[in-house]
């Protein structure tokens, strides 16, 4: 399969992207660039845990919409645009209390202006835990 992505991307690229960042703060690593995908993983602790003691919503939501606007990124020139999420669902599945989530992402569809990517997020069992889909508007860069 060729790779979907404008450019040649290594690990240690997107890691550049991180510092001072809610990526750096929730400690999501980005752990597989695939020919369509990216995969990115997140442990479950206390800093992401809700009242109850398991995986908070929205910590979730920060995983998958930090995954798929980075992936959205990687497929345009990021010299002439730039991606931010514009919607984003999700559907909390089933509880985490601890370990790490994984999380997977695939397009949907790669427009010129709009792109729908979709995030599988499961638990250390293999298990989902949460689906999602981020819609990411593409913006020209203002020269």
């Amino acid at each position: 399969m060729t790779p979907i992505w404008f450019k040649t991307y290594q690990l240690s690229d997107l890691e550049k992207l991180r510092p001072h960042t809610l990526v750096d703060r929730l400690d999501i690593d980005i752990t597989e660039i695939g020919p369509d995908y990216l995969v990115g993983r997140m442990p479950v602790n206390e800093h992401v845990h809700q009242m109850f003691g398991v995986l908070h919503g929205g910590a979730s939501v920060a995983l998958a919409e930090s995954l798929g606007s980075v992936a959205a990124n990687m497929v345009i020139d990021d010299q002439r645009q730039f991606g931010v999420g514009q919607e984003i669902n999700a559907n909390h599945l089933r509880s985490v209390a601890s370990g790490f989530v994984t999380a997977a992402t695939k397009p949907f569809h790669i427009g010129a202006t709009t792109h729908v990517w979709g995030i599988e997020i499961r638990g250390d069992d293999g298990k989902l835990v949460c689906i999602s889909r981020l819609t990411v508007a593409i913006r020209d860069r203002k020269t």
